[in-house]
């Protein structure tokens, strides 16, 4: 007979199956119901040293056996390599704590070969596999299909041996932590650039729309949410920041709701607390609305965390994913930086989208109501950039001068301040109202006398307002129409006959700058026949990426003799359309006279 060898490692460890410890530890062994290299290793030694047909590496879940590692054993165990726990075993609720070493289990059954039973022993040897902390996860156990007497040998070979196979399961435990502590350690780190990139990129955003874009490219790449947006309060109410380059359904939808809603960015806002929503079943608690939302998105969680504001918070960031998410410590960390970043970024958005509405207001507000003058087709475009938060000081005008023997004549101008502010739109006003009140003051001049009284009083009254523009006269002749202009550095005007023909107007002088010396400006005169057509524009309009200046210019030429029979305002929109397209990176304007011959258009 050979005596009971209890583990001094294992005695007294709670032998429950049920163990939190003992599961985890399984759980990090990464093994389960599938053949393992390295416990088929055990299984083989195991059987060659006791001289046994049947070996096994078995692990002891909470409600089933797993062989990783198996020697001997026919179907259904060779193919799904588990299988329920014994009754015997689900009884008692513990594992095996000592060897199991049993002759005969037909006529002398024992509760410690329990973990083997139904594997077709009828003799069984076996040890406990335990973690560093001594929990048993399974057993090493050598069984023969006939009666057997084990030696001391069998014994001594079966102590040695368990003891590296428990010290691989302990080895695998230990990669499994060190791996998920870099795997934290990583994740950490990603989180940390995450918001030094926030830091970086926000701090350049300029509108709503770009702000929600920023925050959408920074978080998708380390929390990978399937849906992101910004939803800002206004008084009473809250609205969404629509993404015009890729709006959602839900934008439209549900564009704007109640403060007072049960919305959980309204409740995250209210409460200036994160809201967390990590399944689809924690939605009960929200108005149907809220539900539909998810539902039109694809969403099953989401994650609303308030903007920081000065006194209460500005809105909410929304993350949304389309699987259960739960958030961690380090993530709610994370999206409260981000939040606060993301908060300065809308409070600079709005300010500057504030200044740009007012700027724009202003530029619209000084764009000139075309005079109507018999004789004359005039008609004018004005496009802004493509980028909304670009405000110009590009201006067209266009005013009857003082008469001059009833036989009519006109003042236009084309002109573009330099910057790209509010400043250069109010510029622009002030140089307009300058330029009419030079043209007035110096009756029956050329426009060079004009230009140049302007040129004067922007140096002397410290109005340092700087540029290009063309202004020219129009003077009814007998045979047609005097066109004479000055070009202060400005773009080439273009002319097209009612022929087909046309003519760029090249000669120009240099633009101007309170601090250039003064220099004569100089008129220029071309007579202009019946049918003719005159367009005056600015850079917006030709100056391309990647384009030769010339050969853009002259497209827009062809274009406008092309038109000569459309409508001019839908002449300029299609020159426009086809020369300058939807991405113009500057404000666009166009002026054009047509010389009908009959009455005003």
């Amino acid at each position: 007979m050979v005596e009971r060898l209890d583990d001094d490692r294992i005695a007294g460890r709670e032998a429950s199956l049920a163990a939190p410890e003992r599961l985890r530890a399984l759980e990090r062994t990464g093994l389960g119901a599938e053949p393992d290299e390295g416990m088929e290793r055990f299984a083989r030694l195991a059987a060659r040293l006791l001289g046994v047909p049947v070996a096994l590496v078995l692990l002891l879940e909470e409600h089933r056996r797993v062989l990783p590692g198996m020697v001997g054993l026919d179907e259904p165990w060779a193919s799904s390599r588990q299988g329920p726990l014994p009754p015997s075993l689900r009884r008692h609720g513990v594992v095996p704590t000592a060897m199991i070493l049993c002759d005969d289990v037909r006529s002398a059954p024992s509760d410690r070969a329990a973990a083997v039973e139904g594997l077709g022993a009828v003799a069984c040897a076996g040890m406990p596999l335990t973690d560093d902390r001594g929990n048993v996860l399974g057993v090493l156990a050598a069984i023969d299909t006939a009666p057997r007497a084990w030696s001391d040998q069998d014994v001594r070979a079966l102590r040695d041996l368990a003891p590296a196979c428990s010290g691989e399961l302990r080895l695998r435990i230990l990669t499994h932590t060190a791996r998920k502590v870099r795997g934290r350690a990583q994740r950490a780190f990603e989180r940390s650039q995450l918001l030094l990139r926030a830091a970086d990129e926000l701090g350049d955003t300029t509108g709503l729309a770009q702000v929600r874009r920023t925050v959408k490219e920074l978080v998708t790449s380390d929390l990978k949410p399937a849906y992101v947006e910004l939803v800002l309060v206004e008084g009473e109410r809250m609205r969404r920041v629509i993404d015009t380059e890729d709006p959602s359904s839900l934008d439209v939808v549900y564009e704007e709701y109640e403060l007072g809603s049960d919305w959980p960015t309204a409740l995250a806002v209210r409460t200036d607390t994160l809201v967390e929503v990590p399944d689809t079943d924690a939605l009960e608690h929200y108005a149907p609305e809220v539900r539909a939302a998810f539902s039109l998105l694809g969403l099953s969680s989401a994650v609303f965390v308030p903007l920081p504001g000065t006194r209460t918070p500005l809105g909410a960031l929304v993350l949304g994913w389309d699987s259960t998410h739960e958030i961690d410590v380090v993530e709610r960390a994370v999206l409260r930086s981000l939040a606060g970043y993301t908060a300065r970024a809308v409070e600079r958005a709005v300010f500057v989208d504030r200044r740009v509405q007012t700027a724009q207001a202003l530029q619209q507000a000084m764009l000139t109501d075309l005079p109507r003058i018999p004789g004359l087709e005039i008609a004018a475009l004005y496009r802004p950039a493509a980028q909304e938060d670009m405000v110009g000081g590009d201006w067209y005008d266009a005013y009857p001068l003082p008469d001059d023997g009833g036989r009519g004549a006109v003042a236009f101008t084309v002109g573009d301040i330099t910057g790209h502010d509010i400043h250069a739109a109010v510029l622009m006003g002030q140089v307009r109202s300058m330029l009419r009140q030079a043209d007035m003051d110096h009756s029956g001049h050329g426009p060079a006398r004009a230009v140049t009284a302007f040129e004067r009083a922007n140096r002397e009254l410290g109005v340092g307002a700087s540029g290009t523009m063309l202004h020219a006269h129009l003077r009814r002749q007998a045979r047609g129409w005097l066109l004479t202009w000055t070009n202060v550095g400005h773009m080439t005007p273009v002319v097209a006959s009612a022929a087909g023909d046309t003519e760029q107007l090249r000669e120009h002088d240099l633009l101007f700058h309170p601090e250039l010396p003064d220099r004569p400006r100089t008129d220029h005169q071309r007579l202009l026949e019946t049918g003719s057509t005159l367009l005056l524009f600015t850079d917006g309009l030709v100056e391309q990426r990647d384009h030769d200046l010339d050969t853009v210019v002259a497209r827009a030429a062809r274009l406008l003799a092309a038109g000569a029979r459309e409508p001019l305002p839908d002449l300029l929109g299609a020159i426009t359309d086809e020369v300058a397209g939807d991405a113009h990176d500057d404000d666009v304007v166009l002026l054009a006279v047509r010389l009908t011959g009959g009455r005003a258009a």
